[in-house]
């Protein structure tokens, strides 16, 4: 383990970012600095007053780097990015915002559009994220009945225009295309198109009316009456599309309001976007790890992930608490748009105040019915574990289900697994493996009893709470076997079955029969699935064991190589195989091996003495 007090005095006094990692070198904590030594130092100081987030954090904290930049905006642009790779336990995270939608304007001569979850950094135009996906999807559908753009995947450049490689297709002819597979307008037309589009997306449709308006007259002067009356209807649908939106006032700045609403540690975070005096959308996102912070950091936290990815930022932005790095986040916003981003604070009776009203109370609703969904989680049963707690004649429902099995060959490497079923489903991080330590020969009945009893005591050392179902892969000698450990740790009254391989019969403590349980049944079913991967789980343990002891003993036995040559031999090769094939020269050139090593290790592997 690095020695913390020594980095920290080696700690650079120019911006930058900090990361914070537990025992395993996992990053728990990203944040940046404008003084990288003040801020880190800080965080060690026992004069400082944390609040419980930042002691609870400090307890784990074992290590720390620092990455230097020129200036403060870059530091909070490399702090975003890493925060959105590595997710850090005690950053504050956008929940599942890689599941929300964008609309994609591709970078083709003639561009398409379509919805997409994953963006590629290819010079292509993203709008959202949207977190209403049915209102994207209407979006879209009035943009393809609005603008006659392709919609199909061909790959249109001059030269397979100008071959004639492609045919117009039924949506020329129903004016849902203008046809540019065919030459039938010019790349300089349908951009024009794509760029009406993009103001039509951003709510701008009075510049677009005045286009249409002009370009009209235009075609009308000339006597192309057809093509006029085709955009007469364009501008007619246009208008009547507006008239629909809600408009909260004219006179208003485009800007985005943002409100939240916090409750234990989930907080929503509300934005509405406001064009042209439009409320042209309203988004909701969920944000974790917000217990014990401070509005400041909240909505701070939330600006810098929301718009790390956007491109629609306007030039104002409405928030109710002035961020700790106000200038920073502006100037960084600033630098992503053409026009310079204000991030207000609005005063008492300002008509942006009664926005921010009005953005909050949605931000309560969807955090009530984010708490609704996570108590309707909680309280649902599925049907196959309702089946089990009938089959078996339980007080409660097993919606926690700990499955048991013992694998080992000959005796040698026993070990045994546990598995973990939460409502009928895996819970993978629940999973346990032991060594077996008690019994070296073939005993399982011994070997369950260590491995029940190694569980539950731990678990009654934390206080945590038993499973509402234990299950034991095999017959009553291991079911007997584990209900003894259970009496010696003084638990009682345990719901603990057993289910057999061979005729997957179930067995309950104090009965001398198996429990008749129909084959097809989904109760049965569920056991078969917990039992197979507890099975499963053990055997994957056992075989790693097993090979792990064959590689090392193989190795050991060569004179002045321990484990650190072993190690060194296993990370260049791999595997005692390759170390096999290896030639001298290849041994030679392994860093820590010496050439009289290497010798000695291809000739013990390459002269019968290994085997």
């Amino acid at each position: 383990m690095p020695d913390i007090r020594e980095k920290l005095s080696h700690v650079s006094t120019q911006p930058g970012v900090y990361l914070f990692k537990n025992s395993r070198g996992k990053i728990i904590y990203i944040g940046k600095a404008k003084v990288l030594r003040n801020r880190v130092r800080s965080y060690f100081q026992k004069s400082r007053n944390p609040d419980p987030k930042t002691v609870r954090m400090m307890q784990g904290v074992r290590d720390f780097e620092t990455i230097i930049t020129d200036t403060e905006v870059e530091a909070l642009i490399l702090e975003s990015n890493l925060i959105k790779e590595y997710k850090p336990r005690y950053n504050i995270n956008l929940k599942d915002d890689k599941s929300y939608p964008y609309i994609r304007i591709t970078h083709e001569a003639f561009p398409r559009i379509f919805p997409t979850r994953k963006l590629v950094q290819d010079g292509s135009r993203y709008f959202g994220p949207y977190t209403d996906v049915q209102g994207m999807r209407n979006l879209l559908k009035t943009i393809q009945r609005l603008f006659p753009i392709r919609s199909c995947k061909l790959s249109l450049t001059r030269q397979t225009i100008a071959k004639g490689r492609y045919n117009v297709c039924l949506n020329y002819h129903i004016n849902r295309c203008s046809g540019p597979c065919e030459g039938f307008i010019s790349q300089a037309e349908y951009n024009k198109t794509i760029q009406y589009i993009i103001e039509f997306i951003n709510g701008n449709t009075h510049a677009i009316e005045q286009d249409i308006t002009e370009h009209m007259q235009h075609l009308a002067e000339q006597r192309r009456f057809e093509q006029a009356a085709r955009m007469r209807d364009q501008l007619l649908d246009i208008q009547m599309f507006t008239r629909k939106q809600k408009v909260f006032d004219p006179e208003l700045p485009d800007r985005d309001v943002i409100a939240a609403a916090s409750n234990d540690d989930d907080t929503c975070c509300v934005i509405f976007r406001i064009r042209q005096g439009k409320i042209l959308s309203k988004s909701h996102y969920f944000l974790e790890n917000t217990r014990d912070e401070t509005p400041e950091s909240i909505f701070e936290a939330f600006i810098k992930q929301f718009y790390l990815k956007t491109t629609d930022i306007p030039g104002e932005i409405i928030i109710p608490a002035k961020l700790e790095d106000h200038k920073a986040v502006e100037t960084w916003l600033s630098h992503r748009v053409p026009v310079p981003v204000r991030i207000q604070v609005p005063e008492k009776n300002d008509t942006r105040e009664r926005l921010l009203g009005l953005c909050e109370r949605n931000a309560k609703y969807h955090l009530n019915e984010l708490e609704i969904q996570k108590l309707q989680k909680k309280t649902h049963v599925a049907g196959a574990v309702k089946a089990l707690q009938k089959a078996l004649i339980l007080d409660d429902p097993p919606k926690r289900i700990e499955g048991f099995d013992i694998s080992n060959i000959q005796g040698t490497d026993p070990t045994a697994s546990m598995v973990c079923f939460v409502n009928g489903k895996p819970s993978k991080s629940d999973y346990r493996r032991f060594k077996i330590r008690s019994k070296q020969t073939p005993d399982d009945f011994t070997m369950m009893h260590e491995a029940v009893k190694r569980r539950y005591s731990r678990i009654q050392r934390e206080n945590k709470d038993m499973p509402d179902l234990i299950l034991i892969d095999g017959g009553k000698g291991q079911l007997n076997a584990a209900v003894k450990a259970l009496n010696e740790l003084g638990i009682r009254k345990q719901p603990i079955i057993a289910l057999a391989k061979r005729l997957d019969e179930v067995f309950m403590p104090n009965t001398q029969d198996a429990q008749n349980i129909p084959k097809d049944s989904a109760a049965l079913r569920l056991l078969q699935r917990v039992r197979d991967e507890s099975h499963r789980f053990a055997v994957t343990f056992h075989r790693s064991l097993r090979s792990k002891r064959a590689l090392s003993s193989e190795l050991d036995d060569i004179p002045g190589v321990g484990p650190t040559r072993r190690q060194l031999l296993l990370r260049q090769f791999k595997s005692v195989d390759n170390i096999k094939a290896a030639g001298l020269k290849e041994l030679k050139n392994v860093d820590g091996i010496s050439e009289s090593i290497a010798e000695t290790i291809y000739n013990h592997l390459n002269s019968g003495e290994g085997e």
